[in-house]
């Protein structure tokens, strides 16, 4: 090669590697790309991941991503299992898969309410010790909502608290519920929230709690909060009481950041940060432990849809398509999941292509050909 020719690709690289990144995320007008990745020999090789389509619309909303991955020939193959929530528990082979594969997607898996039926949710998430739950909620350009600037990541202890699932019946007519904490628990879901924040260019990080009554309990989450912040001293660090911090969120959700919460509460927190982005039919969500992440809808993840909803097949797929990206991300496949979260944003932007949650009346199929034609 000679110096000139040399000259024009170093100056045609620097190019690329200066160029701003396109706004929302939006494909830029302008052909240069930056560098973002550089892929370890073998990344490139399909990977295998375990889906559970679940009950309700949740093999209407795995088969739209399924249909979106082949029509964007992402390199992921699909093994699935039919699994549901009133089974007593989660089939041996379908767990061996998730070891096996590292990564699962799954539909909402119906949890009975009463009568002693565990949830194969709480199972999944501790039989694979899946203790951090990630809920990303934040407005979406063109779905209209009451609050705007919302960019909120609520991440909750998955493991323990209240989902101990530690119930007895003391004497006919009182039930005796334990919440647990530990420890470690906390410690390991602070520094996880802690990670996050720094990784993202996250400025933040608020601990919600109820110290003020449950002092032990959530005292020792806090105390584990507060030593996690000590050494990150470059992010912000401050608690909230959780019933005011559901108060500040209706209110004022511009004011968080990353929210790092115990069990319960992280439930409660990350349904209503959701609802006030634009609803749960759009947040994306995953659980991940050391070594295995299973992704889903974000919010109201059991929340398998009514009768009605499957019978006309107008279930939403954006929350799960957008966890798919999450999962993309997550596999090292960041091209593909930068296409895919473009396309469904655009989708959203253009406005006519909506379920009936989101306003409109477009069937799950019509918003997969609406994505689908986005991606070319």
């Amino acid at each position: 090669m000679t110096f000139r020719s040399f000259s024009r690709l170093r100056n045609h690289i620097r190019g690329a590697c200066n160029s701003s990144p396109p706004l929302l995320g939006l494909v830029s007008s302008d052909t240069r790309r930056s560098v973002t990745y550089m892929p370890r020999p073998g990344d490139g090789a399909p990977r295998t991941v375990t889906l559970i389509p679940g009950d309700g619309i949740g093999p209407l909303v795995t088969g739209a991503v399924q249909q979106v991955m082949e029509a964007m020939h992402a390199p992921v193959d699909f093994e699935s299992y039919d699994v549901h929530g009133d089974m007593t528990a989660v089939p041996p082979e379908v767990i061996d898969s998730i070891r096996r594969n590292k990564v699962c997607l799954k539909g909402g898996l119906a949890t009975p309410v009463g009568g002693g039926v565990s949830s194969l949710n709480m199972q999944l998430r501790k039989e694979l010790d899946l203790y951090a739950s990630l809920v990303y909620c934040f407005n979406l350009p063109g779905l209209p909502t009451r609050h705007e600037n919302v960019n909120i990541v609520v991440i909750r202890e998955n493991t323990e608290g209240e989902y101990s699932g530690l119930e007895h019946e003391v004497v006919p007519g009182v039930v005796e519920s334990l919440k647990v904490m530990t420890k470690f628990c906390s410690e390991r879901i602070a520094k996880y929230a802690f990670e996050y924040a720094y990784l993202n260019n996250r400025k933040k990080v608020t601990a919600v709690h109820k110290a003020n009554i449950m002092k032990l309990a959530d005292g020792l989450f806090l105390e584990s909060c507060r030593e996690i912040a000590t050494k990150y001293p470059g992010i912000k660090y401050n608690e909230i009481i959780v019933d005011n911090c559901c108060m500040q969120l209706v209110s004022k959700p511009e004011q968080f950041d990353v929210m790092v919460t115990p069990n319960l509460y992280g439930n409660l927190v990350a349904n209503t940060a959701a609802g006030i982005a634009g609803g749960t039919g759009v947040m994306p969500g995953g659980n991940v432990g050391q070594d295995h992440a299973v992704f889903e809808q974000g919010a109201s993840a059991g929340n398998v849809g009514n009768e009605k909803l499957v019978e006309q097949k107008k279930a939403n797929p954006i929350a799960l398509l957008l966890s798919s990206a999450m999962m993309l991300r997550h596999l090292r496949f960041p091209s593909f999941a930068d296409r895919l979260e473009t396309s469904v944003k655009r989708v959203i932007a253009e406005g006519r292509h909506m379920t009936k949650d989101l306003g409109g009346s477009s069937t799950t199929q019509e918003v997969v050909d609406a994505v689908v034609a986005q991606l070319h």
